[in-house]
């Protein structure tokens, strides 16, 4: 049994005055993901894989279909405060921008406190802290350097690494990452991709990575969906996808993948 199974997928939006237009934002959407695999949702701005992230970490609603994790619909089977939070717990959402992803008023400290108060994990204040410093640690952060400090003394790419860190201190099943690279430096990029990398073989976490980015998609994953106007158009592993796309949409992609990273993929 796949640890998320995404069945039939739509979501329609109602706009004007009386609701009588319609935007499919999701249509028919099927893919699954099992433990420790890296899966990447990979379309241009409006290709529908932002909304299909914010239906599985239960922000949206779909208008049809449904959405298994670990063998529990998150609509019809998690309905109470507990179910939910369990979810949560298990199911972790990382975003594009992390200078708003963190309140800027609170020191990191605080930050990853508040993580053991939500999930109501009850450890002694040594064990808290201990467990806090390895996660820092685990994202290649020095703690002394970082836990006084609020957010906006530090750069993009260490703000995004603290919001990885929190999942190294949550632990969860599976991670959706949202363009977590878009707003970091060129140079940063590389080492926050391998922490996905270190999430899963260290922990077994799975992930969605949504991005516009075949390329980052390519080094990052085990399995690529290629998304267009609200559709799964093509599917397969990097190797295949790099070297025999076979929608017009992926090989519109290509072209914007550097020529060098492409004749590297089809001469292996």
């Amino acid at each position: 049994m796949p640890l998320l199974e995404v069945k039939n997928l739509t979501k329609v939006y109602r706009i004007g005055l009386l609701g009588r237009r319609t935007i499919v934002a999701v249509n028919n959407v099927s893919f699954s993901v099992s433990e420790g695999e890296i899966v990447s949702l990979v379309g241009e701005s409006g290709s529908g894989k932002t909304t299909t992230a914010r239906i599985i970490l239960r922000l949206l609603k779909p208008t049809e279909g449904s959405v298994t994790f670990m063998g529990r619909d998150i609509w019809r089977d998690l309905r109470s405060r507990r179910d939910l939070k369990w979810y949560w717990r298990n199911v972790n959402g990382i975003f594009q921008d992390p200078f708003s992803s963190i309140n800027p008023t609170h020191r990191i400290k605080d930050v990853f406190l508040r993580v053991f108060n939500l999930f109501e994990e009850r450890y002694d204040s040594g064990t808290k802290l201990k467990m806090i410093r390895e996660a820092l640690q685990s994202v290649g952060l020095i703690p002394e350097e970082v836990l006084d400090r609020r957010p906006f003394e530090l750069s993009g790419g260490m703000r995004q690494r603290i919001l990885i860190a929190r999942v190294f201190l949550v632990k969860p099943k599976l991670v959706l990452a949202d363009e977590p690279t878009s707003m970091i430096d060129a140079t940063l990029r590389l080492g926050v991709l391998n922490l996905f990398q270190k999430l899963r073989e260290e922990l077994k976490t799975s992930v969605i990575f949504i991005t516009h980015d075949l390329g980052l998609a390519t080094f990052v994953s085990d399995r690529i969906l290629i998304m267009y106007r609200g559709e799964v158009v093509e599917e397969g592993v990097p190797e295949e996808i790099m070297k025999n796309p076979r929608h017009e949409y992926t090989r519109r992609l290509l072209e914007s993948v550097p020529k060098l990273y492409t004749s590297w993929f089809r001469q292996t």
